[in-house]
C-alpha cells in the first residue's frame, strides 16, 4: 500500500499498491550476520508487547489512521471509531473492523490521480515512531494475528518509507486469495515476493521478521511465520532509511471485489518492536 507523493500515488496504482504480485528480480540474499534472532546484546524496545493493554498504553506509542490521513489505494475509508482495543489480561488484542457503508454516502477517495469509491469505513494505526534499521543494527518486529483471507479483504502488517518510495516491506499480508504474502519492494518493478497457504484464517499465527544490516548499506530481511522460517529477502539501500510501521484493514483494490457486506475484522496482538547490535 504506500504512500503520499503523486509520483508514488502512481507507481503504486501501476504495480498493485502495496505488496503487488510483480514477478521479482532475481537478487543475491546476503549471508546472515546474526546467527541467532534473538541477539545477547542488550535490546532497545520500541514497542512492547503490552501497548493494546490499555487506551494509555496504546497512545503512547500508536495513532490512528494512516501517518498521511484517511485514503489509500483501496475501498476502506478510516475511522478512529473502527479500532477497538480489549485490554483483558487473555485478550491483549487491536481489532479493526470493516464495516459496509451504502453506495454514495461516502466522498471517493484519491489515489494516482483516479477516483476510488468508498465502500467500507475501517481501521488503521500505525507506531508514532519510525522504524529504523541503522547501520550495525538488527530489528524484529513480531506479533500474532487472526486475519480473513476472503475476495476484497486486505489486512495488511507492513513498513514503509517516510520519504519517497520505496523502501518498503510486507511483513505480512493478505489480498483475499486464502494465502499469506511477504514482500520486499526495491522498486516498482524489482519486487521479491513470496505467498504461502494460510492454514485456520479463524485462528490467531505469529508473524516475525527480522531486519539487519547486512553491509551498511543493503537491509537482510528474514519472514517467519508459527516459529518457521519462509523465506530471506534483501532490500536494497534500505539502511538508515527512515519507515512507518502500520496496521490495517483496507478493503477490495488488489484483494478483489466485491467484498463482504458483512463486517469483516481484523486482529492483532501482542505485537512488538526491538532493536540490538547485530553481532558478527
Amino acid at each position: 500500500m504506500q504512500v503520499h507523493s503523486m509520483l508514488t500515488s502512481v507507481l503504486l496504482l501501476a504495480y498493485g499498491g502495496h505488496a503487488a504480485s510483480t514477478p521479482a528480480q532475481s537478487l543475491s540474499v546476503m549471508a546472515d550476520a546474526t546467527t541467532n534472532d534473538m541477539s545477547a546484546a542488550p535490546t532497545t524496545t520500541i514497542i512492547s508487547r503490552d501497548s493494546f493493554s490499555s487506551q494509555s498504553a496504546f497512545d503512547a506509542v500508536w495513532d490512528y489512521n494512516y501517518p498521511w490521513g484517511t485514503d489509500h489505494n483501496g475501498a476502506a475509508r478510516m475511522d478512529k471509531g473502527q479500532s477497538r482495543l480489549d485490554p483483558a489480561a487473555d485478550a491483549n488484542t487491536l481489532t479493526m473492523t470493516a464495516k459496509r457503508v451504502a453506495d454514495g454516502s461516502q466522498k471517493p477517495a484519491s489515489h494516482g490521480g483516479k477516483s476510488i469509491p468508498i465502500h467500507y469505513l475501517s481501521g488503521t494505526v500505525h507506531a508514532r515512531q519510525h522504524i529504523t534499521v541503522a547501520k550495525g543494527t538488527t530489528v524484529e518486529l513480531a506479533g500474532d494475528f487472526r486475519a480473513p483471507v476472503a475476495r476484497g479483504t486486505w489486512p495488511a502488517f507492513w513498513l514503509t518509507a517516510v520519504d519517497g518510495w520505496p523502501p518498503e516491506v510486507d511483513l505480512a499480508e493478505w489480498k483475499g486469495s486464502g494465502k499469506i504474502s511477504f514482500n520486499t519492494f526495491n522498486t516498482s518493478s524489482q519486487v521479491a515476493a513470496k505467498d504461502v497457504a494460510y492454514p485456520s484464517p479463524g485462528a490467531f499465527h505469529a508473524v516475525r521478521c527480522v531486519l539487519w544490516d547486512a553491509n551498511g548499506r543493503d537491509v537482510g530481511v528474514r519472514f517467519y511465520m508459527d516459529g518457521q522460517l519462509v523465506t530471506t529477502q534483501v532490500g536494497r539501500g534500505f539502511t538508515g532509511k527512515a519507515l512507518y510501521l502500520i496496521l490495517d484493514l483496507q478493503m477490495e483494490g488488489s484483494s478483489g471485489s466485491p467484498g463482504p457486506s458483512s463486517d469483516t475484522e481484523f486482529v492483532a496482538r501482542g505485537v512488538s518492536v526491538i532493536s540490538y547490535k547485530t553481532e558478527k
